[in-house]
């Protein structure tokens, strides 16, 4: 009982927290609408979140904080300064300088909720650290959507998203040291920078990594932009729907619950036919679905909107099973550090697909310009059959590879 609370508390305010990473994304249509901004402007919502993370998990990484402090402390302490920036928005002008720099210290201050939630999951972990890790993503695929939930039913004013978003994240922050930690918790106390590099050191490790790489190509490009996406599509085909609250609805639906069965779905399975083999399978079907996606594009927003939910499934599925992999693979007092340099990279990468997007809209149209998206997941794919043939991949999903 102790470990279901546990879990089930650190999941609500992984929820809570991670809600402010898609918080102003999710209001840009509303927001746009009063104050027009260009689609530089539109990526930058989300991609100076992104670069926050990035630069906020090299410093982390780089001291060993995941290892060192706290979790709970740490965890308290980033998402109270997060929901600061994130209600500062509405006091901003929409498209300035100062909203991207909120957005910037939001994304900062996630580098002490994401990683640190999966290492304090991990502590529980008895022969499911796979589920464990996918309620956890999980928890981030309905945090990422809730605001577009808020938004749907908060009308055009987008302020209520953000303030809502940022009132839950700040009640998270104090319920967070309620939670126990499990008995796997470890604490590094002479922490060296060399340690970092056994994260290109082991071969292992290197194929793990690389195939978190090949997802994160796809899934925030696609989670960025696939809202923008279904309302442009709904405005030619909304069969008699309101087409914004129809976006919203369904693009909470595609991230959130679509994300969230993907990702315990995924965690089921990883534990029991193994981590590589999940892995494998749904970055196949999610690639082909950036592949065939845009080729909907106008059509029955039933037919599309049932496509896009597998695709939100899949895209996300396997997320956790990199982050247990590498906790799996890594020396058990660096497993934090390990997971906080792996979403380091993959985050960077997001950075480049996500403005790229709207230059393969203004290239390709939307019939074609998810399809490159795919290329990530083949790359991943590759990777992910490379670790299956080391020997280290005994270490994963007690010895199921």
């Amino acid at each position: 009982m102790r470990k279901i609370y546990a879990v089930s508390l650190l999941a609500i305010c992984e929820v809570a927290a991670l809600a402010l990473w898609f918080s102003a994304s999710a209001v840009v249509p509303s927001m746009s609408a009063a104050y027009p901004m260009t689609d530089w402007q539109i990526s930058l919502f989300t991609s100076a979140v992104q670069a926050g993370f990035v630069v906020g998990t090299l410093i982390s990484a780089a001291f060993g904080l995941a290892d060192r402090l706290d979790p709970r402390r740490f965890f308290m302490a980033a998402t109270l300064i997060a929901a600061a920036a994130n209600a500062a928005i509405v006091l901003l002008e929409p498209g300035s300088v100062p909203v991207f720099g909120a957005r910037f210290v939001t994304g900062l201050c996630m580098a002490g909720v994401y990683p640190i939630g999966m290492k304090m999951v991990s502590s529980w972990a008895k022969g499911d650290l796979g589920m464990l890790v996918a309620i956890l993503v999980g928890a981030l695929t309905l945090g990422s959507a809730s605001p577009h939930l808020f938004n749907a039913f908060g009308g055009v004013d987008w302020q209520f998203t953000i303030l809502s978003t940022s009132a839950a994240a700040a009640l998270a922050a104090l319920t967070i040291n309620l939670m126990p930690v499990g008995p796997g918790q470890t604490t590094t106390r002479q922490f060296r920078l060399a340690q970092v590099t056994e994260a290109f050191r082991n071969r292992a490790l290197v194929f793990a990594n690389l195939g978190y790489l090949g997802h994160m190509w796809e899934l925030y490009a696609m989670w960025a932009w696939i809202g923008i996406f279904l309302h442009a599509s709904f405005s030619l085909d909304s069969a008699g729907f309101d087409v914004d609250l129809l976006t919203r609805l369904m693009t909470f639906l595609v991230m959130g619950i679509g994300g969230f069965v993907g990702c315990v779905g995924g965690g089921w399975l990883s534990d029991r036919f193994g981590r590589t083999w999940l892995t494998i399978w749904a970055m196949t079907i999610s690639g082909l679905c950036a592949l065939t996606v845009g080729l909907l594009f106008g059509a029955s927003p039933y037919l599309i909107g049932l496509f896009c939910l597998l695709w939100g499934v899949t895209v996300v599925a396997d997320s956790a099973q990199f982050s247990a992999s590498v906790a799996e693979l890594a020396a058990p007092e660096l497993v934090g550090t390990m997971l906080t340099a792996q979403t380091c990279a993959g985050f960077v990468l997001t950075l480049v697909t996500i403005h790229l997007m709207p230059v393969f809209v203004d290239l390709a149209g939307w019939r074609y310009a998810f399809m490159p998206l795919a290329l990530g997941p083949l790359f991943g794919v590759w990777a992910m059959a490379r670790l299956r043939r080391l020997p280290d991949a005994r270490k994963l999903a007690n010895g199921k590879r």
